[in-house]
């Protein structure tokens, strides 16, 4: 046995471990390496100094941003960033007002999975998507043989586009070089990966289809979208877990406020309501267990959550230079301010109790929308109805927000699940909703908050609020934090 050096302290043992003696998510602080093929046991030396939690990881010594007044909003034309299109594949089907409608409904789009035999599953349930169809979107021989996750992004996209009036005869008219496509997704073609898998074991690697690696890599939606659109400006994917459509919005503004292009098609998208994605979340014992009400699943919090529970679908929008979509007379919905990215640097899983990568986060965004916390009277939580996540959010919120009394808070998972890399997308579109209708939707399940979260959630009804300045949050696996920054268009 050798004894890694550092301040872990742990031995690595030759032998393998088993199932009793296997180490879960909650007692790694990182990765740990796998030395000389054999599996990593860790446990104490003999005569080690007994561990303590300030032993277990390196000390991260982290300041908080400064609460500073926040610089004047962007005037450049050229810079400014507005909302044109919208486009969406989810649990209440693929019209945005029907999606909004259902949400200000409380209507639950959780239950009872059907797609395929979920009977022996600790966990049966989820927000599956039903009677999806992609016509007039995608033609019949590439429909079967796509993944979901990119099923739904063509159809999201290409909505969107219609949306904003960027339908294929005015594409041919515009520089197809400054338009870009950045859908991202946490998880790909998970589909065809179980697939390809799945043919190797049984029948060997010739048996393998061709299509196994293009459509299992998470760039392919972004690929996909703009090899049917002939859109030829930055193209690529971001894969950041549940943080995921919002890192993409983040990034696309970027390429927009640097004249690398004038329209972004970006948001997110995921498929992954199957065995090995249902099972594998199962065994990070990261989901809700209520099976006999599934519909009560989602209860973000809620002092008797038990999980979160997965979701599906497409979210995406169009981002275009303010210069650019009054040039072309375009539609603006609303204006994207600003956004932010950080990471906690703290655990593969579990966030920060204090908060603090969430907190500098939404404070890095308000700075680069131009915008104080006072203007802020709306959060689009990610509220997961997770036991940690849930309140280590809220203190964040806490921390920059220092009178809530004028905030309204929901979360949109509480009725449509945690759609992973799709939850930034269809999570933007319900806060522009929230902004344009003046209505906010419901948190469903609200029937016991936690005492900590002295917010106004929204609980179980309807809303009116006239959103001054809206942001959405997104955080994922690793630590991933994001946060975007919306408001109404103001010429």
């Amino acid at each position: 046995m050798a004894v890694v050096s550092g301040s872990t302290g742990m031995v690595i043992g030759k032998e393998m471990a088993g199932s009793s003696e296997a180490s879960t998510l909650k007692q790694y602080s990182g990765l740990r390496p796998i030395l000389g093929g054999r599996r990593v046991v860790l446990r104490k030396p003999a005569g080690s100094i007994p561990s303590s939690p300030s032993l277990k990881s390196r000390k991260i010594r982290a300041v908080s941003t400064p609460n500073i007044s926040a610089p004047k909003r962007e005037t450049d034309p050229k810079k400014r960033i507005v909302v044109t299109g919208m486009g969406l594949v989810s649990v209440f089907g693929s019209d945005i007002d029907v999606f909004y409608d259902k949400l200000l409904e409380g209507q639950s789009g959780v239950s009872l999975i059907d797609r395929f035999d979920a009977s022996s599953y600790s966990v049966r349930f989820a927000g599956q998507i039903r009677g999806f169809s992609s016509k007039g979107y995608i033609d019949g021989k590439n429909d079967r043989r796509l993944d979901d996750c990119w099923r739904y992004c063509l159809v999201a996209g290409r909505r969107a586009l219609d949306d904003a009036n960027l339908g294929e005869e005015m594409l041919q008219t515009m520089d197809k070089s400054k338009i870009g496509v950045l859908v991202g997704s946490g998880m790909g073609g998970l589909t065809a990966f179980s697939n390809g898998v799945e043919a190797l074991i049984q029948k060997g690697y010739k048996k393998i289809t061709p299509f196994f690696i293009p459509y299992s890599i998470t760039n392919m939606g972004s690929a996909l979208l703009a090899i049917d659109t002939g859109l030829m400006g930055p193209n690529y994917s971001i894969s950041t877990a549940c943080a995921t459509a919002n890192y993409c919005f983040y990034a696309a503004a970027n390429h927009i406020r640097r004249g690398e292009a004038d329209i972004m098609v970006v948001g997110g998208t995921e498929g992954a309501i199957l065995p090995v994605g249902v099972g594998g979340f199962i065994a990070c014992r990261a989901l809700s267990q209520r099976n006999g009400e599934p519909e009560k699943a989602s209860r973000p919090w809620d002092k008797d959550r038990d999980g979160f529970v997965m979701g599906e679908g497409s979210g995406v929008l169009i981002m275009e230079s303010l210069e650019h979509a009054k040039k072309r007379g375009a539609n603006i919905i609303a204006e994207y301010l600003g956004g932010a990215i950080t990471c906690d640097a703290h655990h593969m899983t579990d966030p920060r109790s204090d908060g603090l990568g969430v907190s500098s986060c939404i404070m890095k965004s308000l700075d680069d929308a131009g915008v104080s916390p006072e203007e802020v009277n709306y959060i689009n939580a990610h509220a997961t109805s997770t036991l940690a996540g849930d309140l280590a959010e809220v203190n964040a919120i806490k921390k920059v927000f220092k009178d809530t009394s004028e905030i309204k808070m929901n979360g949109t998972k509480s009725m449509i699940g945690h759609c992973l890399g799709a939850a930034g997308g269809l999570e933007a579109i319900a806060t522009i909703k929230a902004i344009t209708t003046g209505w906010l939707h419901p948190t469903i399940n609200q029937d016991n908050l936690e005492s900590a979260v002295d917010i106004d959630t929204v609980p179980n009804v309807k809303k009116q609020h006239n959103v001054h300045v809206g942001i959405s949050n997104s955080f994922g696996f690793g630590g991933h934090n994001s946060v975007v920054v919306f408001a109404p268009f103001k010429p």
